[in-house]
């Protein structure tokens, strides 16, 4: 049984706190061993993660509000920009030779800040909006809900996949400050045209930043190895900023994320100072205050593990297994490569109507293979996003015949059909009119355990989620945000420590 009680009365002893941890655990996907498709960056290098445990434990306790008194962590976090700054085309010797940066805790901070400072540089425009293509990451959304800022979205081909710059200068307003490019998009894995855009965004004065949280630290390198990536980084010019997730192709424990300014002019506007009260003066480069050195320690260490030889041979790794595994793609029946790869992504369809998608996604996992699905959107197709690292590699030959068997698996087993009075009830739903025992009852006629039921022991996700995504692509997007609202809001609820 898992002690899931979170203070008890009287302490426990280590060994019995760490057991507890681990039964936690075993319920979670598999971090390492290449068949988790996301959320993950298993590098598959021997020693690695006992290094920087060992690292985070030496400055897990060192604080990163005030640099002065721990000067250990300011050298580490300028290493890392540094570092970052001279893989994306800046530094002495470039076209942008004063890039500056800031160490985040992720992708999603390192666009807030993008987007805040891009907003404060104009304080004289009251209404701001940013210009990003709809398959621009939705943190950008979460940074102009937080901050204030309109958000106008430039539609993609359906071939292509990738903005018309033509478009993108068409939705600059005079209120636009800040106009978005991915390298790559997370969705497909496709390279939007930067040079086109960081050109328009100069052309209207406006600053350009790029997405690089998923590619920055993996599309240099594949560069280096022949593969043909176009310009993405502050060799462009018009490019202003840039974020670059170490946590993903760095390798580095979660949360390292970078976010760099072409010229601490750029920076200026991220800040944060107030000495207008009796504590200390605040003063901020990031969103948090307190934060500890641990991640920087950890991200410190594997860069310095790894070095410029290890990164080159991780990516060719991992080009080698995505190649190998589009082509597993291609040969499968019923399925379609939705862009050729040209980062670290393979994003698939399927072209048999007999298949659904979601139910492969299913057996794909019922097989140890834990993959992405991704709902249709403005005429683009529902698809499957795999992420893939070096840990791919090893089990890559795998794969093949277990999608062959997980596509006849899914063709037998036929599209999904929901019921009717379930499609009803959920047509019939508005975001304002949900609360939690309709979303409640609508997550039992799916076969979720909430509430109660999940109280009594049942499970609060089922293994197969095919009739949830389903009914999620039936409905409108506002509608879809509110029920995961909903959902998760019964799903996060304290546990209450036991007599």
């Amino acid at each position: 049984m898992i002690d899931e009680e979170g203070l008890p009365a009287h302490g426990l002893p280590a060994e019995r706190v760490l057991d507890g941890i681990r039964a936690l655990r075993s319920g979670d996907r598999p971090t390492h061993g290449g068949r988790l498709f996301a959320y993950v960056y298993d590098p598959a290098v021997p020693g690695l993660d006992e290094l920087t445990a060992a690292a985070h434990a030496e400055s897990a306790h060192v604080n990163g509000l005030d640099p002065t008194a721990f000067p250990s962590l300011l050298a580490m976090e300028n290493a890392l920009v540094g570092a970052a700054a001279q893989l994306l085309g800046g530094g002495p010797g470039t076209t942008a030779p004063d890039v500056v940066g800031s160490v985040t805790s992720g992708g999603t901070e390192s666009l807030i800040l993008a987007v805040k400072a891009a907003r404060d540089a104009h304080p004289e425009i009251t209404e701001p909006r940013i210009v990003m293509p709809v398959t621009a990451h939705a943190a950008f959304v979460k940074a102009g809900h937080y901050l204030r800022v309109a958000v106008d979205m430039v539609p993609v081909s359906a071939e292509t996949l990738r903005p018309d710059p033509a478009a993108m200068a068409a939705a600059i307003r005079p209120e636009t400050v800040l106009v978005v490019a991915s390298a790559p998009g997370y969705a497909h894995g496709v390279i939007d045209p930067v040079t086109e855009i960081a050109a328009v965004a100069a052309d209207a004065g406006v600053r350009c930043h790029v997405d690089a949280c998923f590619g920055g630290w993996a599309l240099p390198w594949l560069r280096r190895l022949g593969e043909p990536v176009p310009a993405f980084d502050f060799a462009v010019p018009g490019v202003t900023s840039i974020s670059v997730d170490l946590h993903k192709y760095a390798y580095t424990p979660k949360g390292v994320s970078i976010l760099l300014h072409r010229d601490p002019e750029l920076r200026k506007p991220q800040y944060f100072a107030h000495a207008d009260w009796p504590g200390y003066t605040m003063i901020n480069s990031v969103i948090a205050s307190t934060r500890s050195g641990g991640p920087i320690a950890a991200a410190y260490a594997t860069l310095r593990h790894l070095g410029e030889d290890g990164y080159l041979r991780l990516a060719a790794v991992t080009r080698d297994a995505m190649n190998e595994l589009a082509d597993v793609i291609r040969a499968a029946g019923g399925l379609r490569l939705v862009a050729e790869p040209e980062s670290t992504v393979i994003c698939f369809t399927v072209t048999d109507p007999e298949l659904d998608l979601f139910v492969l996604v299913d057996e794909l996992a019922a097989r140890g293979w834990h993959t992405q699905p991704q709902l249709a959107y403005a005429g683009l197709p529902r698809t499957v996003h795999l992420t893939l690292t070096a840990s791919v590699a090893p089990v890559v030959g795998k794969f093949g015949p277990d999608l062959a068997d997980a596509v006849a698996a899914t063709r037998a087993a036929g599209p999904v059909k929901l019921p009717a009075e379930l499609l009803a009830l959920a047509r019939s739903l508005t975001p304002e009119g949900l609360t939690p025992d309709l979303v409640a009852g609508l997550a039992a006629g799916l076969g979720l355990g909430l509430g109660e039921a999940a109280d009594a022991g049942a499970e609060p996700v089922p293994a197969r989620m095919a009739v949830v995504n389903t009914l999620l692509e039936e409905v409108p997007a506002a509608l879809q945000e509110r029920l995961l609202v909903e959902f998760v809001g019964l799903l996060q609820r304290p546990t209450w420590s036991r007599d």
